[in-house]
């Protein structure tokens, strides 16, 4: 299964063109590895073992890519954008695939792609530039909003919310004012004229803190696309022997709960909260007969597969008796 890294994960997996060659390769074994798949060269004199990048989300994949032009670069460095300063902040971008790294060059009279990386000419305030671990990038909000107007919507969102998450949403708890102030600050960007800045409005007024994982943040764009808005979000549920739970949608009408069901839940040490997979799913049963018990209402479960079109999820909680409104 594939797995997410941060910043000091992909240090480790990075290799220079310099280790390599003291680690006893020779320049043509070099050579050779790049051409039979066994490295990947990411960027000028920077490499990955092909199956540890095989074995990553396309965010760790762009994270070794960022990291790579870093190293390569003088001085400060670039200032990261768009999804190169995403994956520095942690924020998923759902289904982006594969794409350039990007930067901004004060002073550029036009973006252009040189060598696998884009240099954007972008107009950036003091306050719109940020420092990670010795990387530049822009700020939270700025990167959100640049992802906003130029990512697909689904993508987007998941990228907002998890964005809007990281600044008002403690546990289960949601900061009015931080959320508040992050959708002005955004919103603030939005400059008539700019590309794409209709669909950065939608999706800073779309976006919702609470969703915990891009694929609750998809499932609300493809209910949206169904038709659906009489639905809640991350309802609290006080089990019989008074376990609190959250559900991630609730349906009044049909009384049905729905989840969002990734399997990274289950099999992913990281993600899933037990030991192993097995008590995980145990442990996800005990606590659904629980709700059930308590509210008598019904559960749906959805997965990746089931949010990649609005038919898929039309066609999947159709199958549980929920359906939109008219």
């Amino acid at each position: 299964m594939r797995h997410r890294i941060d910043i000091v994960q992909a240090r480790a997996l990075l290799r220079t063109r310099q280790q390599l060659l003291a680690a006893g390769r020779t320049v043509r074994e070099l050579r050779a590895d790049v051409a039979g798949g066994r490295l990947i060269r990411l960027h000028r004199g920077a490499y990955v073992h092909a199956e540890d990048w095989a074995g990553l989300w396309w965010e760790g994949q762009h994270l070794l890519k960022v990291l790579a032009v870093r190293a390569a670069s003088p001085g400060d460095g670039p200032v990261f954008s768009h999804a190169s300063a995403a994956v520095l902040w942690g924020l998923p971008l759902y289904r982006m695939g594969d794409m350039p790294v990007q930067i901004v060059i004060d002073g550029t009279r036009h973006s252009r792609l040189i060598a696998g990386v884009v240099r954007r000419d972008m107009q950036l305030a003091a306050g719109d530039v940020d420092e990670i671990d010795g990387f530049r990038l822009t700020s939270l909000t700025r990167t959100t909003f640049d992802v906003a107007r130029t990512a697909a919507f689904d993508t987007a969102v998941a990228c907002a919310d998890a964005g809007l998450r990281h600044v008002c949403v403690t546990g289960q708890s949601v900061a009015a004012d931080a959320d508040a102030q992050w959708r002005s600050d955004a919103m603030n960007l939005a400059r008539p004229g700019l590309r794409g800045v209709r669909q950065a409005r939608d999706v800073i007024r779309f976006a919702d803190g609470r969703a915990q994982l891009p694929g609750e943040s998809v499932s609300r764009v493809r209910l949206r696309q169904l038709g659906f808005s009489q639905y809640e979000l991350q309802i609290p549920i006080t089990g019989a022997g008074g376990n609190q739970y959250w559900v991630d949608f609730g349906f009044p009408r049909s009384r049905t709960f729905g989840e969002f069901d990734g399997e990274g839940k289950y099999v992913d040490a990281a993600l899933r909260g037990a030991s192993t997979a097995q008590a995980a799913v145990l442990a996800e049963k005990q606590r659904e007969d629980d709700i059930r018990g308590v509210t008598g209402w019904r559960f749906a479960r959805w997965g990746y597969d089931d949010i990649r079109t609005p038919d898929a999820l039309g066609a999947r909680l159709a199958a549980f008796g929920i359906r939109p409104p008219g």
